[in-house]
């Protein structure tokens, strides 16, 4: 897609959510099912992923992580935001790569050491790729895609989290 058919596809939906903001709003959602074992089964609407644990809390590594599976969906997220604005720029990347890895303290997770935090440390992304623009240029494309990457800004600014249950008996 060049910059022009980008701007055309994306141009009324522009104009919609600049004159009926409610529009722009859209709830995405997931669901796991339990599995055998210690797993859970999602259906990410290309394929089925079964996630279970990592091998650093007993998994044996044949089940997807959900810990890489958060990394996955900001390089994924970041890829595509970064692709869209190189397009709007109207500038040629090529062989892109991005990459993001991050550390856990397992100990947190299992309970082992109370102080010890549940979660990633930290994350780095990464982004690798060819490009003949300037430098100016390429920094510019790498600021607004941090800015538009969902998952990204989600990461960063975490939003309010409601958490409920219902006993099915």
């Amino acid at each position: 897609m060049d910059s022009q058919s980008l701007r055309a596809t994306q141009a009324p939906l522009k104009e919609k959510y600049q004159t009926n903001p409610d529009a722009a709003v859209v709830r995405l959602r997931a669901e796991a099912n339990g599995s055998t074992g210690i797993a859970c089964k999602i259906d990410t609407g290309v394929a089925m992923v079964e996630a279970g644990l990592h091998p650093a809390t007993g998994g044996d590594g044949s089940q997807a992580c959900s810990g890489d599976m958060l990394l996955e969906a900001l390089v994924a997220c970041a890829g595509v935001t970064f692709q869209a604005v190189a397009t709007a720029f109207e500038i040629d990347a090529q062989n892109l790569k991005v990459t993001a890895e991050g550390e856990l303290d397992f100990r947190g997770t299992l309970g082992v050491d109370k102080e010890a935090s549940v979660g990633f440390q930290n994350i780095r992304l990464n982004f690798d790729f060819s490009s003949n623009a300037s430098q100016e240029t390429t920094e510019k494309v790498i600021e607004l895609t941090e800015k538009y990457c969902v998952v990204l800004q989600t990461i960063k600014q975490p939003p309010e989290l409601t958490v409920t249950q219902q006993r099915l008996n």
